[in-house]
């Protein structure tokens, strides 16, 4: 363990689990309980989409945006000319969910992780008023890299009010980072693709964002080939990822090395076809497996690794759910008391 590592105040307990964020349904006071019930050592804010439009990760996302109102247009989000019902009703969405977090955990006292899309996902998502996405214009991305850096400085800044005796992580959702690097995304005719992001522009953008919320961030990518150098140059504290789609290790080694914390998500996001959810000890041996061929302490494992499932819990049932969570729970605890 190098000096950085061993001098990494991780902001979580070791031996944690936590989900990435989604779950079926559309009752969150059930969720809530859920979560707050099956991760108590790092629980979550549930995110529901099955409740429509402004539960989804784009529209949930962009009602985060300062002086950026959205709405909806022929089922798509786009930037639009002034805040209208479809803003509203994401608000109102939000709303609810922090009462319900608010009224659920105002006496817990530890970390407890909230999600929103990040800026590349919302650019490589949200429509321009004139058509096309936000990604065609690069001074669009940089207009709403810095709306959403004050819109999740002032919602981090809520959640703590709420929930006083806690601290808060903010987890940023980026499935599309690494086809916006690697001009992947298509454009609307579907005939051609945006120009890639340089490196160095979207480290510089996620670095506006992470700076701004002044809380520890987690970039959550379930996507394979996940730029984790860029993740924690940009100034996260860990990276989120489905072990599933993991193709190269050296890159993972060299992030533990360099202090990077990892929300490893090992275990199915949905019931695999024989129906039955792993177990605690399937959970933790994959996490082990990943750690010893990477050659690192065992003593480092459960302080540097939170478990996770793979991704959301969204198309899981609600069965399912409790079984994975208690699941990823029970495997941190194995961990920690390797």
């Amino acid at each position: 363990m190098d000096d950085r590592t061993a001098a990494a105040a991780w902001p979580w307990p070791a031996g944690a689990a936590t989900g990435i964020g989604s779950l079926p349904g559309t009752d969150i006071a059930e969720a809530q309980r859920i979560v707050l019930g099956e991760l108590p050592a790092l629980p979550h804010l549930p995110e529901l989409p099955a409740r429509g439009p402004g539960a989804d990760l784009v529209g949930r996302g962009a009602s985060l945006l300062v002086d950026l109102p959205v709405e909806l247009y022929a089922a798509r989000w786009r930037i639009a000319g002034r805040p209208g019902r479809d803003l509203r009703r994401a608000h109102d969405l939000m709303e609810r969910d922090l009462d319900q977090l608010t009224e659920q955990a105002e006496e817990y006292a530890g970390p407890i992780k909230v999600q929103a899309a990040g800026p590349f996902t919302l650019a490589a998502n949200l429509d321009l008023p004139i058509g096309g996405r936000m990604l065609r214009d690069a001074g669009a991305v940089r207009d709403l890299t810095e709306s959403l850096a004050e819109g999740l400085r002032i919602h981090v800044a809520d959640v703590r009010r709420r929930l006083p005796r806690a601290t808060v992580l903010l987890q940023l959702d980026e499935p599309s980072l690494p086809a916006v690097l690697a001009g992947q995304i298509p454009t609307e005719s579907g005939f051609s693709v945006y120009r890639a992001v340089e490196p160095g522009t979207a480290r510089a953008m996620l670095a506006t964002v992470i700076e701004a919320v002044d809380t520890p961030v987690v970039v959550h990518c379930c996507a394979p080939d996940v730029p984790l150098e860029l993740i924690r140059t940009a100034g996260a504290v860990a990276v989120a990822f489905d072990l599933d789609l993991v193709r190269k290790l050296d890159p993972i080694g060299e992030a533990i090395d360099a202090g990077l914390g990892l929300l490893v998500g090992a275990a199915p996001s949905v019931a695999p076809p024989n129906g039955r959810p792993p177990t605690s000890a399937q959970v933790a041996d994959r996490v082990r497996q990943l750690w010893r061929r990477l050659g690192f302490p065992v003593r480092q494992l459960a302080e540097q690794v939170v478990v996770t499932p793979a991704c959301g819990l969204a198309g899981a049932t609600p069965e399912y759910v409790r079984a994975v969570l208690t699941a990823c729970r029970d495997a941190g605890r194995r961990l920690y008391e390797d």
